[in-house]
C-alpha cells in the first residue's frame, strides 16, 4: 500500500499563495491518475485538480487559473500550487494516488 504524506498547508491571507506537496512512499509513475481533493466539515470530498499519467490536467471551475497540479516522478511527489487564495478555499486538502493521504489544513483569512 502506498503511503501518502501531505505538507504545506497553513494559514494565509486572502490573495496569498501556498504550495501543497504530497510525498509517496513508492514510485507513483504507474498510477494513471492522481489528484487533490478538499473537504469541509460535514461535506463531501470534492475534486480540486487531477493529473493523468500522460500529463493531462483538469480543475474544478472554482480554482481554474489559480491552482496548478504537477508531479515529480523522480521525487515521487504530487504538488498543488495555489495562488490568489480566497476564504472559500479554506478546507482540508487530500492527496489521492490510488490511496488517500491524511490531509492538510488550509485556512484563508479575509
Amino acid at each position: 500500500q502506498v503511503q501518502l504524506v501531505e505538507s504545506g498547508g497553513g494559514l494565509v491571507q486572502a490573495g496569498g499563495s501556498l504550495r501543497l506537496s504530497c510525498a509517496a512512499s513508492e514510485n507513483i509513475y504507474g498510477f494513471g491518475v492522481m489528484g487533490w481533493y478538499r473537504q469541509l466539515p460535514g461535506k463531501q470530498r470534492d475534486l480540486v485538480a487531477a493529473l493523468t499519467k500522460n500529463g493531462s490536467t483538469s480543475y474544478a471551475d472554482s480554482v481554474k487559473g489559480r491552482f496548478t497540479i504537477s508531479r515529480d516522478n523522480a521525487k515521487n511527489t504530487v504538488d498543488l500550487q495555489m495562488n490568489s487564495l480566497k476564504p472559500d478555499d479554506t478546507a482540508v486538502y487530500y492527496c489521492a494516488v490510488g490511496y488517500w493521504g491524511q490531509g492538510t489544513q488550509v485556512t484563508v483569512s479575509s
